[in-house]
């Protein structure tokens, strides 16, 4: 049987060109690597045996600190938010979860964390002290409910995506390739930083696919002068770079669809970044840098 690729998922730095990604597989391990995307260089950072709810993290706008909600199901803690200096896990901050609703949190500012817990989970775990200058407040009203919603809502909206039409979402049977289907396709929107007529569309099929990643989605770029577009396929990731290029997460691995002279290349011009199926777990101890907060 052919070995299923690793699946990626990224956050992109809002003021820097750094950016955090999240390679997982098999399921039930993770490796966090950091990326600059000004030279496309790699720093690959520690392993996580168990699962981190990638659409529920953020980076700071420095990109300095990571935001991250993760689950062992194991004791002490089972689930847990964590602030971290990336491409390391090792928690510089901790707050006990327990259960998987919620969790995680955003970055309003350098030193302001929203954390997506309810009013009874907002305690540090014992050991744990913030630096005087880090303030903690709830992730908005419904803070701590919910699973990816509301973290990866407010952060798409946050980087400048903007959600379409409504869709209707439908549950089918246990032996569904989908266990829920959206039709419409749920669709964001993301306007192109350098030339306004590219826009970038994500477009989620479905939730929870059998022997596939949780979400089904795909990535359509279109031309709204002349109306052409073309389909990404398949894709577990996608967004602009700050110089206009289109970056993007397939099969395991990461591509740059570059722009020249305005206009992006075909997509079989796609270069490959790095190719992440190959990885395999190891244990990493952090740097002293990694065990210290940055500022």
């Amino acid at each position: 049987m052919p070995t299923s690729p690793a699946r990626l998922y990224v956050i992109l730095a809002r003021d820097t060109p750094r950016a955090v990604v999240f390679r997982r597989g098999p399921s039930r391990q993770v490796q966090t690597i950091s990326w600059n995307t000004a030279n496309d260089t790699f720093d690959p950072g520690q392993w996580f045996k168990g699962r981190i709810y990638e659409r529920r993290c953020d980076l700071s706008p420095s990109g300095k600190h990571l935001i991250y909600f993760a689950a062992n199901h194991k004791p002490p803690y089972g689930t847990w938010t964590a602030v971290s200096r990336p491409p390391f896990l090792t928690a510089l901050a901790l707050w006990p979860k327990g259960d998987a609703w919620g969790g995680g949190g955003l970055f309003e500012k350098e030193n302001v964390v929203l954390l997506n817990h309810p009013a009874y989970q907002m305690e540090l775990a014992e050991g744990f002290v913030l630096p005087k200058n880090v303030r903690i407040k709830q992730c908005g009203f419904s803070s701590g409910g919910g699973e990816d919603s509301p973290v990866f809502d407010l952060r798409l909206r946050r980087d400048g995506w903007r959600r379409m039409e409504e869709s209707k979402l439908t549950k089918h049977g246990i032996n569904a390739k989908l266990s829920w289907t959206y039709d419409p396709p749920l669709t964001w929107a993301k306007t192109s930083p350098v030339k306004t007529s590219n826009e970038l569309q994500m477009l989620i099929h479905g939730v929870h696919q059998r022997d596939g990643a949780w979400y089904l989605i795909e990535h359509i770029l279109i031309d709204k002068i002349t109306g052409s577009s073309f389909s990404l396929g398949p894709t577990d990731w996608a967004d602009w770079d700050r110089d206009g290029d289109l970056l993007f997460a397939k099969d395991g691995q990461l591509f740059r669809l570059s722009r020249v002279k305005d206009k992006l290349e075909e997509l079989n011009q796609s270069k490959l970044l790095i190719d992440l199926n190959d990885q395999k777990f190891a244990n990493m101890p952090p740097s002293a840098e990694a065990t210290r907060w940055r500022f």
